[in-house]
C-alpha cells in the first residue's frame, strides 16, 4: 500500500448498510481508513466534523440522493473529490454524476479492486488541487506571474514567456513531468489574459473513456443515445468566450483525435448525435507529461493535431533543476500545514535543507508537498529534523544510487535510477560526453537529449 492511500480517509454514503461494511472491511484490509453513513444528512454532518479525503456516495437514496448530495458538497466543499456508486451504468447517468461535479462514477456490483484504484486517482487529483491552492493561498512568496512561486533562473524565464503567451490567443501545448504544476501555469495564463473574465474550463482526457470524452467535449442531442432524454452542452460551449486546458493530452483516443482536429481547424463542434455545428470562440491550452514528438514518431499521435495544438510549446522545469525553490516551495508548505495542523513548527533543523537540496525529487513539487506534510505530522519538535524525512531523502547524496528501503513507498521509478546513474558516471568523467556515452553504452546524441530533458 502506497502512502497516498495509507493516509487516505473515505466517507462512505449508502442508505443499505450491508454495502457500507462490506466497503468499510474491504478499505480496512487494503489499509485505508473509512467512515459510513446512511443517509445524506449524515454524511453533510460528518463531513464537518471530520477531515475526508473523497467521498464515495451511492446515487439512489431517500430523500436526499447522491447526485443533490454531490451538487452541495461540490459547492461548499469543493476540495474533496466525489465518486458516485450507481447501479444503472448508462452513459446518461455518467453524464449526470460528472456534471453534479462528480470526480468519478463507478457501477454496482463493485469490484473492490477497481475501487481501490478509482479511489486513488481521486486522493492524487485532490492532493494536486490542494497544491494549487496553498500556492494560490500565498501571499509572501509570490512570483513574477500570478500566484506562481520561485525565483530561480528557470522559474525567472518562465514568467518571461508566460507574460508574452498570455497576451495572445495562439494554441499552448504545456509540457512537463508529473507534478510540476501544468493546470497551474494554465490558469495563470487565463487570468493573466484577455479572457480572464470569461470561464476556464478544464477536463482530463485520460480519466474519461473515449465515448464518454466525446459527449463532455462536444455534447449531444436528445436522444442521442439511450436515455438521453434531454440536450446537453459540452466543453467547449461551456468555455465560450473563455480558455479550455485539455489535460493529459497524450492519453486521448486515435479516434478522438481525429474528431478534435476537426473541430479546431473549423472552430465550431458538432452534438453527438447532431447534423449541425455550432461556432465557438475558445481559446484551447493542452497539458501532457508524455513526449508527443515520439507518441508521433511511434503512430500513436496524429502529427496534425500535434502542429495545431503546438503553435507555442512551454516546458516546465522539474523541481530538481529550479535550485533554491525548492527550500522556499518547502517553507511556504511548512506554513500552511503547521496552520492546518495546529503545530508550532516553524523551520528546518540543521541539515535538512541541504537533503532537500541534494535529493532529486521526481515527483517534483507533488512529492515535495507530500515529505513537508509527512514531516509536520510527525515531528515532535518546533523545527523539522532530518529524522522526520523519508529514508530515501535522508540518506539520499549525490554520489550515492540510493535505490529505497523495503517500504514500497520508499521506492524510486527506473527513469529516475537511470538519471542519477548518467549524471554519475557524468561526474566521475569530468563532464566528458564523449567518454560517459562509451562506459553507458549510448550514443553523445542520445545523452545530450536526456541532459536537455534534465533542464
Amino acid at each position: 500500500m502506497n502512502q497516498t492511500m495509507s493516509n487516505a480517509n473515505v466517507l462512505i454514503v449508502d442508505d443499505e448498510r450491508n454495502m457500507c461494511e462490506l466497503i468499510e472491511t474491504d478499505l480496512r484490509l487494503r489499509g485505508i481508513n473509512s467512515r459510513w453513513c446512511l443517509s445524506a444528512a449524515d454524511a453533510v454532518e460528518a463531513l464537518h466534523q471530520e477531515n475526508f479525503d473523497v467521498v464515495l456516495t451511492d446515487v439512489k437514496m431517500p430523500g436526499t440522493t447522491g447526485l443533490q448530495l454531490c451538487r452541495q458538497f461540490t459547492e461548499t466543499r469543493p476540495d474533496v473529490p466525489v465518486i458516485v456508486m450507481t447501479a444503472f451504468g448508462t452513459l446518461e447517468t455518467a453524464i449526470t454524476a460528472m456534471r453534479a461535479g462528480a470526480y468519478d462514477f463507478i457501477t454496482k456490483p463493485i469490484e473492490m479492486d477497481l475501487l481501490a484504484i478509482t479511489l486513488r486517482r481521486a486522493i492524487e487529483h485532490r492532493q494536486l488541487s490542494e497544491q494549487v491552492r496553498l500556492l494560490n493561498a500565498s501571499s509572501d512568496e509570490v512570483g513574477a506571474f500570478g500566484e506562481m512561486i520561485g525565483k530561480s533562473p528557470a522559474m525567472v524565464k518562465l514568467y518571461e514567456q508566460l507574460q508574452r503567451v498570455a497576451q495572445s490567443d495562439a494554441a499552448v501545448l504545456i509540457c512537463g513531468e508529473s507534478g510540476t504544476g501544468k493546470e497551474l501555469v494554465a490558469r495563470s495564463i487565463h487570468a493573466n489574459s484577455r479572457r480572464s473574465d470569461q470561464p476556464f474550463v478544464a477536463v482530463n482526457c485520460g480519466a474519461l473513456s473515449e465515448t464518454l470524452l466525446e459527449s463532455e467535449l462536444f455534447g449531444h442531442v436528445k436522444g442521442a443515445f439511450t436515455d438521453a432524454r434531454s440536450e446537453r452542452r459540452g466543453l467547449f460551449l461551456e468555455a465560450d468566450g473563455g480558455t479550455l486546458l485539455l489535460d493529459e493530452m497524450g492519453e486521448m483516443p486515435m479516434p478522438m483525435q481525429v474528431k478534435l482536429l476537426r473541430t479546431l481547424e473549423e472552430r465550431s463542434v458538432r452534438p453527438v448525435g447532431s447534423d449541425k455545428d455550432i461556432p465557438f470562440d475558445v481559446r484551447v491550452l493542452t497539458a501532457t507529461n508524455r513526449d508527443l514528438e515520439t507518441s508521433v514518431a511511434e503512430g500513436r499521435f496524429r502529427e496534425d493535431l500535434f502542429y495545431r495544438i503546438n503553435v507555442i510549446g512551454i516546458q516546465l522545469p522539474p523541481l530538481r533543476a529550479r535550485g533554491t525553490d525548492t527550500l522556499r516551495l518547502a517553507e511556504h508548505f511548512l506554513k500552511q500545514f503547521a496552520r492546518s495542523e495546529r503545530k508550532s513548527v516553524d523551520g528546518f533543523a540543521e541539515g535538512v535543507a541541504e537533503k532537500l537540496l541534494a535529493y532529486s525529487w521526481p515527483g517534483n513539487i507533488r512529492e515535495l508537498r507530500n515529505v513537508i506534510e509527512r514531516a509536520v505530522a510527525l515531528t515532535r519538535y518546533d523545527k523539522i529534523t532530518i529524522e522526520d524525512l523519508p529514508e530515501k531523502i535522508s540518506n539520499f547524496s549525490a554520489g550515492t544510487l540510493f535505490i529505497g528501503g523495503l517500504d514500497p513507498s520508499e521506492l524510486v521509478p527506473m527513469e529516475d535510477i537511470e538519471r542519477r546513474y548518467i549524471n554519475h558516471v557524468l561526474e566521475a568523467v569530468g563532464g566528458n560526453q564523449t567518454q560517459a556515452a562509451r562506459i553507458l553504452g549510448l550514443d553523445r546524441k542520445t545523452i545530450y537529449r536526456k541532459l536537455k530533458q534534465e533542464g
